[in-house]
């Protein structure tokens, strides 16, 4: 990519919607494009590396905090940031990890749920009884202060409720 291309162009190459593109631009994770004279938005090979690099990050799930900082520390590419790399990629992988784990017990619940249904067990229906009736577990207040923390919000879960 030598000439420089319009948003819609670099959208279709890196399958990046025009946008998240400019959201990206208005947050400053991508650069001020250059305009045209048509005011039109151009990009080069540096912005077309730097959104996929972007995009790949976000489809491992880094944050766009995260996403900042290894986009800093990209352009010192030494040990020292390798090593900074290196520790944000290990505690994004605990928080992967606890978020399967996460899964699975949802996953326990559910397949046993289903069976019940199946099964014809008891009066009504397994799975809304269990999604009606039971107790808050700590998978499910983990799972609240995960949502919750995604979502840039305090949890404010009520601690009289059962574990």
């Amino acid at each position: 990519m030598s000439a420089r291309i319009r948003i819609g162009e670099l959208s279709r190459r890196t399958g990046c919607h025009i946008e998240t593109i400019r959201y990206y631009e208005r947050i400053g994770l991508l650069p001020a494009p250059v305009r045209s004279g048509g005011r039109y938005r151009l990009y080069d090979a540096t912005d077309f590396r730097r959104l996929s690099f972007i995009r790949r990050a976000r489809e491992l799930g880094f944050t766009l905090d995260e996403v900042r900082t290894l986009v800093s520390l990209s352009a010192n590419d030494g040990q020292e940031a390798c090593a900074n790399v290196r520790e944000l990629a290990e505690n994004h992988l605990v928080e992967i990890r606890a978020k399967i784990a996460d899964l699975r017990a949802m996953e326990r619940v559910l397949t046993a749920s289903v069976r019940r249904c199946a099964a014809g067990e008891g009066p009504g229906c397994p799975i809304i009884r269990r999604a009606s009736f039971a107790a808050p577990t700590s998978l499910h207040r983990q799972i609240y202060e995960l949502i919750t923390k995604h979502n840039g919000q305090q949890p404010e879960w009520d601690g009289n409720r059962s574990n």
